[in-house]
């Protein structure tokens, strides 16, 4: 039964931010649930501010909604003040749109976006009145599911969730619902098998579905992973990832949230996928090949979300925004039909040169915020070891374009800990850094601000580096003193994240099925909201290591040989193990990458679908 609204106010009064848990916004969609035949719960293990501004997240609530026979409600992780409230009350976690309880769902999806919210993960099943072990749910109980970036080394959580959706899930979530409906028929007739186990089996089926259950991993006597096998027959030896040829519909009537989110604003995908080859970026291999949304569609979207929510700034959303073939066009159209009206617009992502300085000088031309770009590392050598393809004299045109454009801010993205990066790699990054105030404070005429936010790599799965080892601990804090000493002048803002939250993220991202009991231990601790400082505690994760007689250095410590079966290995992605070894090799030589006609199989997924493309950049790194 649905929560009641005498139990909904008796908790809300104990929270510091009840409409975190209200529900009832402006689009958000409520069905009759007698009406349909399966119901989902969209799952985002953080709080509703970050998850409302999930783009995937409302893509899904968009498409699902628009099928009669499904519903999807939405569901965020509580706070821990909401959390000791639903527990003292002796009341389930429950969704937005009609207050049902979790476990009443037909199916729970989660979106991993971050490896830090797996505790969450654990926490919401557990509040749900869930089993958090996914061999200890019957039938009658929901399938859980996940998806999102994280889902692409599924293993660390294999044994919390029944099955993964690899890739693009525009098409994959409704035939996994429709064949969860059939099932659903089947038991109500008698005419099917019921267990759940002939469910998931016939899921596997399902083109980019992983169902953990149905595979077998091997250990050596070293606790290096020897193999992940099909536990029967009709199981795919590899899931390769879903790709939707051409972007789907923009939600155009999204909820508007409310209480103030992260990204509160209108949201238009304008491109999918990335070109640039950088080898640091997991991003950029798993959400590949290239595809753009048409001007005239993109146009056409961003109109129907401003009148539908009242919004004044929209975001043109892609991993290159620049590179969109006509987002000159884009930008020029909007900014003239909405010439009286203020409208405001940003673009996440720009490259370094000087057509995003136009761009952003078309977007602020009334008033300057910050320019925002990412060298990622401070000198060329560097750069050419993670193919950013950008030299110094582009960063220097780009922001003495700036400068004279009027901007006196300006943000810079760095990394340390990258392959082969040695001490002087990092100052160039200081030298780089007072380079560009001196040009600013010449060009402006005065004083300006550079803010440097000096991330460390966390060498991920499916990028080049993923053989890679985490850099040591006191190489890192050693070069983040080196550049704090370096930049102790006034308009320089250096920002950079501490050790502990980086060690944890590379266990994760990088770990196998072992870690499912380490993340269960560290839960059971009290583990949770990982990702936020004030309740992060390392300390549990270490015992938990501990205890399960893991070294945490096996996972974070060890340069991988190619031979060595990596906990992924079951996921295609699209791009071979073998392109991504070259170019690791290649990494470590200094060398950048060739062209595209090396890289995938993608071409051959899309040909049809690149012929189109008019504008394809021909021998770029990257695909169509």
């Amino acid at each position: 039964m649905p929560l009641s609204a005498a139990q909904l106010h008796r908790l809300l009064w104990q929270v510091q931010k009840p409409a975190r848990y209200v529900g009832g916004e402006l689009h958000s969609v409520t069905k009759d649930w007698a009406t349909v035949e399966v119901t989902l719960a969209l799952a985002y293990p953080d709080l509703y501010e970050i998850g409302m501004s999930n783009l995937g997240l409302a893509i899904l609530y968009d498409l699902v909604n628009r099928r009669p026979a499904f519903l999807a409600e939405r569901v965020y992780a509580p706070w821990p003040d909401m959390e000791a409230a639903l527990r003292a009350a002796g009341l389930p976690l429950y969704s937005l749109e009609t207050r049902h309880a979790l476990a009443e769902f037909d199916v729970i999806g989660f979106s991993l976006q971050h490896e830090l919210n797996y505790s969450n993960v654990l926490n919401m099943l557990d509040l749900a009145g869930l089993p958090v072990w996914a061999h200890e749910r019957t039938a009658e109980m929901p399938l859980v599911i996940a998806g999102g970036s994280c889902a692409y080394n599924p293993e660390p959580l294999a044994e919390f969730v029944d099955l993964f959706v690899l890739g693009e899930g525009e098409e994959v979530l409704l035939e996994l619902l429709e064949a969860v409906a059939a099932w659903k028929r089947a038991r109500r007739q008698g005419t099917g098998p019921e267990d759940r186990r002939t469910l998931l089996r016939r899921l596997a089926q399902i083109p980019g579905i992983y169902v953990p259950s149905l595979y077998q991993v091997v250990y050596g006597p070293g606790g290096e992973l020897r193999a992940i096998n099909p536990a029967e027959e009709d199981v795919p030896a590899r899931v390769r990832k879903r790709i939707v040829p051409r972007l789907g519909p923009t939600p155009t009537r999204p909820i508007v949230p409310i209480m103030e989110t992260v990204h509160d604003r209108a949201t238009v995908e304008i491109q999918r996928g990335c070109s640039r080859g950088c080898r640091f970026c997991q991003a950029g291999i798993i959400y590949r090949p290239i595809r753009e949304r048409p001007a005239v569609e993109v146009l056409a979207d961003m109109e129907a979300i401003l009148a539908n929510t009242g919004y004044a700034e929209v975001a043109l959303v892609s991993l290159s925004s620049s590179d969109h073939s006509q987002i000159e066009e884009i930008i020029a159209q909007a900014l003239a039909r909405h010439r009286d009206d203020g409208l405001s617009i940003s673009l996440p992502s720009l490259r370094i040169d000087s057509f995003s300085v136009r761009l952003a000088e078309m977007i602020q031309s009334t008033r300057k915020t910050g320019f925002t770009f990412a060298p990622e590392a401070g000198s060329q050598r560097l750069r050419d070891v993670i193919n950013k393809g950008v030299t110094e004299a582009d960063l220097l045109r780009t922001a003495e374009a700036a400068f004279q454009s009027g901007w006196n801010r300006i943000k810079l993205y760095f990394m340390v800990g990258l392959p082969t990066e040695t001490d002087e790699d990092a100052l160039e990054i200081a030298r780089l850094v007072r380079e560009l105030m001196s040009l600013g404070r010449q060009i402006r005429g005065r004083a300006v601000e550079i803010s440097a936010s000096v991330a460390t790599l966390v060498p991920k799965p499916h990028t080049p580096f993923q053989w890679a080892p985490l850099a040591r601990r006191e190489d890192v804090e050693r070069r983040q003193r080196l550049l704090q000493d370096a930049l102790r002048l006034r308009g320089v803002h250096l920002s950079w994240p501490d050790w502990e939250s980086t060690w944890l993220e590379a266990i994760l991202s990088r770990g196998d099925r072992r870690l499912g009991r380490v993340i269960h231990r560290a839960w059971r601790a009290g583990a949770k909201f990982d990702a936020w400082s004030e309740h992060f505690r390392p300390e549990l994760w270490r015992e938990a290591l501990a205890q399960e007689g893991l070294d945490p250095a096996w996972y974070t410590d060890r340069e991988r040989p190619y031979e060595e079966v990596l906990p992924w290995a079951m996921v295609d992605v699209g791009v071979s193990p073998a392109f991504l070894w070259r170019e690791y090799r290649r990494a470590l030589a200094g060398e950048l990458s060739p062209d595209c006609r090396e890289i995938c199989h993608h071409c051959g997924i899309l040909t049809a679908f690149a012929q189109e493309r008019r504008t394809l950049a021909q021998g770029r790194w990257g695909c169509p």
